[in-house]
Order: C-alpha cells, then sequence, then structure tokens
C-alpha cells in the first residue's frame, strides 16, 4: 500500500448510521403506503436495462445517499409488486410489517443459526414456532422439522430423508401427480433419481391425482423388485389449488410401505380457516409437509418450511460432524438445525415468523386467510356471471382458473384462436397496469389464473379486474368480428 494512502474503513459513525437507516425505513413505509396507486408490474428487458446499470466495480468509496437513492428509485422499482393488492399472477407473498421487522432484525444480528452453541435463543424460537405449525397441521407430538429458503429446498430434504429412510435402495421409485410443483421432480433428480425412477400419475377432472392409478403402479412396481420410496402429494397444487386426496393416499401409502409427502407450500396454512382445514384432511398423517410461510403466512421471503413425523429421519439423512465443530455437538436435546438439512450456515428465519404471530396473533392471520378464500369464490361467481367466460378450474384455495370464449364456440373450437384471444387479454390487462395475472395450461387449453392470497386485497380489487377482463375479451372478440 502507498504509505500516502490511508485506509479505507468499513464502518460509520452512529449518526450516519441512524440517518441512512432511517431513509431507508422511510422508504418502505412510503412504498407500502403508495402500494395500492402504484402499477402491480413494471420490467424492462435486457437490452433496456443494461444501459442502465452496466458499469466498473467502483474502486474508490461513494455517495451512500446517492447509492440509496438509486437502489430506491432505479433498481427495486423495476420488479413486481409481489405485494400489491391486484397482483394475482403465480402465488403472491404480502408480508406484513410486523414480519419485516422480525427480518430486518435477524439480519442486522446477524445470528448464526446452523448450531445451537452460537444460536441458543434463535434455535429455541424456532422450535417453538415449529411446533406451532404441527400443532395447526394436526401432527403428532415430537413432529418437528426446521426453516429452508423455500418450498423448493424443503422438498428436497423431504426426498433425501424418504430416500434414507427407504434405506438407499438399488431400484428405488417415486410417484408424483402430473399436477406436482416442479420442484418435486427438481428434488429427485438432485437427489439421484434418473428418469426412469418416476412415475407420474395422471389427475382427475378436479385436477386432483387418481388412487387407483397410483395403487396400480405401487403394486407393479412392487411386484417387479423396485421399491417406492415416496408418494408426492399436493396440498394445494400451484395450477389450480386442488387438494389431493390425502386420506385415501395416507392408506395406499401404508400398504405399500412408501413414506407420503404433502407439499403444501403456499395451501397449508389454509388449516387455520374451518374451510381450508376440512379441504386438507388427511394432511396430519404425511411423513413431510413441505410450508412456505412467506406465501399465505404473510412473510418476506425466504421463508419455507419442512415439518417431519420424526425429525430423526432428518438427522439419519443430513448430520455430518467434522472435527472443526467438535465443540457445537452438545447432545441430541440441543438441536443443531445444520444436522436437519442442507445448509450449516443459516439465517434465523422464525424470527420473522414470531414476531408477527406475537403482534398481531393467529386468529388475524386466520381471518385474513379466510378473506383470501372468499374473494377467489366471489371471483369464480363474478366471471360466471360474464357470458363467454368458460371456469376451467373453480376456486379452490384462493386460485380459480377460466378463459374468455366467445358465446357460442362449440368445445372443438379452434384453441389457437381461443389461445391468442386470452393471450392478448392478459397482456392488455398487465400493460395498462390494471393487475398482474399469470397463465397456465390444464389439459392443453390456455387457461388464465387468478390467485388472491393477498392481506390488502379487496373485492373492489377483484370485481375491478374481472370487469377488465370481460370488457377487453368483448373488445376484441366484437374486433374480430370485423
Amino acid at each position: 500500500m502507498n504509505p500516502d494512502e490511508r485506509p479505507v474503513s468499513l464502518e460509520m459513525e452512529p449518526e450516519e448510521m441512524r440517518r441512512l437507516g432511517y431513509a431507508a425505513i422511510d422508504a418502505l413505509v412510503d412504498r407500502a403506503q403508495g402500494l395500492r396507486d402504484d402499477r402491480p408490474w413494471q420490467g424492462g428487458t435486457r437490452r433496456e436495462l443494461e444501459p442502465l446499470f452496466r458499469e466498473d466495480c467502483p474502486e474508490e468509496p461513494g455517495d451512500a445517499d446517492a447509492v440509496l437513492r438509486r437502489a430506491i428509485d432505479d433498481i427495486l422499482p423495476r420488479a413486481g409488486r409481489i405485494d400489491h393488492p391486484r397482483f394475482f399472477a403465480f402465488v403472491p407473498s404480502s408480508p406484513s410489517w410486523a414480519a419485516l421487522l422480525g427480518d430486518l432484525l435477524a439480519t442486522g444480528f446477524n445470528t448464526f443459526q446452523g448450531t445451537w452453541l452460537e444460536s441458543a435463543g434463535p434455535s429455541q424460537v424456532e422450535l417453538v414456532v415449529l411446533d406451532w405449525f404441527r400443532q395447526w397441521l394436526g401432527m403428532p407430538e415430537g413432529a418437528g422439522g426446521l426453516f429452508t429458503s423455500g418450498g423448493s429446498a424443503a422438498n428436497l430434504g423431504a426426498v433425501v430423508a424418504a430416500r434414507e429412510a427407504a434405506g438407499h435402495p438399488e431400484r428405488p421409485v417415486v410417484y408424483l401427480s402430473d399436477q406436482s410443483h416442479s420442484s418435486v421432480e427438481r428434488a429427485a433428480r438432485i437427489a439421484g433419481f434418473r428418469e426412469e425412477h418416476l412415475r407420474r400419475i395422471p389427475s382427475d377432472d378436479g385436477f386432483r391425482i387418481d388412487p387407483a392409478a397410483l395403487d396400480r403402479a405401487l403394486a407393479d412396481d412392487r411386484a417387479a423388485g423396485r421399491t417406492p420410496v415416496l408418494v408426492a402429494a399436493n396440498g394445494g397444487a400451484t395450477n389450480t389449488g386442488a387438494v389431493d386426496p390425502l386420506p385415501v393416499l395416507a392408506d395406499l401409502c401404508e400398504a405399500h410401505g412408501c413414506w407420503l409427502h404433502v407439499d403444501a407450500a403456499y395451501g397449508g396454512f389454509a388449516v387455520l380457516d374451518p374451510r381450508g382445514r376440512a379441504a386438507l384432511t388427511g394432511i396430519e398423517r404425511a411423513h413431510s409437509i413441505t410450508l412456505d410461510p412467506h406465501k399465505w403466512l404473510f412473510q418476506p421471503y425466504e421463508t419455507g418450511c419442512l415439518l417431519v413425523r420424526d425429525p430423526a429421519d432428518l438427522t439419519r439423512a443430513f448430520r455430518v460432524l467434522p472435527e472443526y465443530l467438535q465443540d457445537t455437538d452438545l447432545g441430541f436435546e440441543q438441536v443443531n438445525f445444520a444436522d436437519r438439512g442442507l445448509q450449516l450456515t443459516r439465517a434465523f428465519r422464525a424470527l420473522k415468523v414470531w414476531t408477527a404471530l406475537q403482534v398481531h396473533g393467529r386468529r388475524a392471520h386466520a381471518e385474513a386467510i379466510g378473506r383470501a378464500l372468499d374473494l377467489a369464490i366471489e371471483a369464480e361467481a363474478m366471471l360466471r356471471a360474464h357470458p363467454g367466460v368458460e371456469i376451467l378450474s373453480p376456486a379452490s384455495l384462493g386460485i380459480v382458473c377460466f378463459r374468455l370464449r366467445p358465446e357460442g364456440a362449440v368445445p372443438q373450437a379452434d384453441e389457437a384462436a381461443l389461445e391468442a384471444l386470452n393471450r392478448a387479454v392478459q397482456d392488455a390487462v398487465v400493460d395498462e397496469g390494471t393487475a398482474m395475472m399469470s397463465s397456465t395450461r390444464l389439459r392443453e387449453r390456455y387457461a388464465l389464473r387468478l390467485c388472491i392470497l393477498n392481506h390488502r386485497s379487496t373485492r373492489d380489487d377483484v370485481r375491478a379486474v374481472v370487469e377488465r377482463i370481460a370488457a377487453l375479451g368483448r373488445e376484441r372478440m366484437e374486433l374480430a368480428r370485423g
């Protein structure tokens, strides 16, 4: 180093820390207060964004205020407002302010929560919050698990645990629905299951896995000397919100000696509402369950969760104790969460959930879920009231799928023309800023999809979006008629 150069510190004076911190909080509060009047989505192409952000890494310190302002004004707005009350695409996330504060504290304290030695209080809180989830789902005493980055990591943990519980067989088989989330198949691939080890079981007219087809596949594989390892069921399918027949699947898995995993990433927290509880009957019999509090428990990303009937199944699959961690081996009563999953270094994810539930209580969260269920049912009713709208999948756990189809169109109407019509309407709704909505395919039919989970969404939001979709459909159909 040149002796004339003074070292640059990574520290800030306390007053500067407070001033910048308050500015960041003010920006978040302003965003929250102005969210309803903002656009649900704003993006940009790579070609547009390259000249805005392509630059050499700065060699010297910059102006902290300018850096913060650039992040707030230029970078963060070019994205979906996932928590906007009219963001009905994909599976939205709408965290409460209490949850955000918990996340801020966990980040600021920078807790390492891989071992009990380094995070006794945080680890105890994680155990407590996991047990709240266990009770809500009706799983037996002693069930537990860990927080993860999201449902993908949780599904991977379940697949690996099931593989180990089955004895790591030479000819394993994993069974999934044709409506399973892509992360289930990805988890199976990562865990070493090849294409010939996967059985995709067809779903019925309600997009629920066919138990008879599953039973035959399990029996056929057993007869052929293969080992069924895991059946992945949906506790709220991403496409339609459909819930597989969990009691029947639990019976089948018991009969065939197979692990039952329920991917309830977004839908699982519907158990807090009596209707959701009824729809998810049987979930308590699963060997493992994936949950995503960052979806329907109103938490910020990344907040996933894996629960298993016996946490020892996770420990057998993941525990490794190298010499450099010998000081952390405090006995199994003190849980090292690194022994239950992929990560050694892991954040204190449970704090945000604990904070939100302590501040607002379970009942407020349950009522918010109930309102979302009501809004999806009302959305379906509003859609049915419009001629030229066809419901492709009725409201289920906050999701309704439909398409615009001109009156008089027969079932064999030109699918390409129907897809073009629905794509055009979807694009118009998004581009004009009315709402963010997404599409899917159901039985090869292009479907528009509303996923209504946000605690900020109202009946007026839903009505405005439905009315706009219907109006745009009429306009385009009239133009097509000439």
